[in-house]
């Protein structure tokens, strides 16, 4: 059977009610699974995993962009991560005998689907862009919504599908295949904003810092701390023990120290695993040595 994976961004992480609205369209699309809903009251964003057949998954995201475009308003949306539609980011990934390239057809088909049905700019990112800077998201998403408006009219920012003009009310879409990411948090014990943004501009790749790690600072304000918000392009290349190891390293350069970490999402098991394997510093450790490879054989 193939499989495809699907984490969609909506732009909507505090109203429970909308949020049920959007992924109960993923729920009632046959040959899908709903695997996790991650919401987030200061980023004020929702990040879901679904996974099915190729098909039914750009099914289930299409309406699930469909719905956000309907309860969510971009006019009147505010929250600490970058952000620029409604359906803010809509990524395929390849996990059972589905090729980077089959998902790179998904995300154009929906890409055009989105651009035709719903009048939303659409931008295709990482392996499925259509220009080699469009690869980067964050590139892609400069300026945010608001900037969004101006951005759109310049030259070489037309859209790969949809109108050449704005939604004001679900903004722009981007669309994309790419591997698996692990999106990773930390939190420090101060409020200084200013802080966590130097922190995350030393460790993410496009500063300087660490090859597969994109890092933004955010300020949380639910619990009083700043965080340093990466996304781990490449967990195997670049571990999260590293990256954890480097901010707390920088951040003892001004005298703050880490409160805790969160994975917003789903992840491999063998992300923690080859975490605890560096902290406990153990020796020559082999899969085969966990028990649940032994009863869930």
């Amino acid at each position: 059977m193939q499989l495809v994976e699907c984490i969609p961004n909506f732009s909507e992480g505090r109203n429970k009610e909308r949020i049920d609205e959007i992924v109960n369209e993923i729920i009632k699309t046959d040959g899908v699974r709903l695997l996790d809903v991650s919401p987030d009251c200061d980023h004020n964003r929702t990040v879901v995993t679904f996974i099915g057949e190729p098909q039914a998954v750009a099914e289930a995201a299409y309406s699930a962009c469909a719905k956000a475009s309907e309860v969510i308003d971009m006019s009147k949306h505010t929250g600490e991560h970058p952000r620029m539609g409604a359906a803010d980011v809509i990524p395929f990934v390849p996990v059972k005998e589905v090729t980077m390239d089959d998902c790179v057809k998904l995300a154009e088909g929906l890409g055009k689907k989105i651009g035709d049905d719903l009048h939303i700019p659409v931008y295709l990112y990482e392996s499925a862009a259509t220009k080699p800077e469009r690869s980067d998201l964050a590139y892609v998403r400069k300026g945010q919504y608001e900037g969004f408006f101006d951005k759109i009219k310049q030259p070489g920012w037309e859209p790969d599908f949809g109108p050449r003009e704005v939604s004001v009310k679900s903004g722009v879409t981007a669309v994309g295949a790419r591997p698996p990411l692990v999106a990773f948090n930390v939190n420090l014990n101060t409020q200084d904003l200013d802080i966590a943004k130097k922190i995350a501009k030393a460790v993410r790749n496009s500063s300087g810092g660490l090859r597969y790690v994109k890092a933004i600072g955010v300020n949380i304000a639910e619990k009083n701390m700043v965080q340093v918000s990466m996304n781990m392009t490449d967990y195997k290349r670049t571990p999260l023990y590293r990256a954890y190891e480097q901010i707390k390293m920088e951040a003892a350069r001004y005298g703050v120290s880490i409160a805790e970490s969160e994975i917003i999402g789903l992840l491999p098991s063998e992300v923690l695993i080859d975490a605890a394997i560096s902290y406990l510093q153990v020796h020559s450790f082999d899969s085969k040595q966990l028990l649940e490879n032994h009863i869930y054989e």
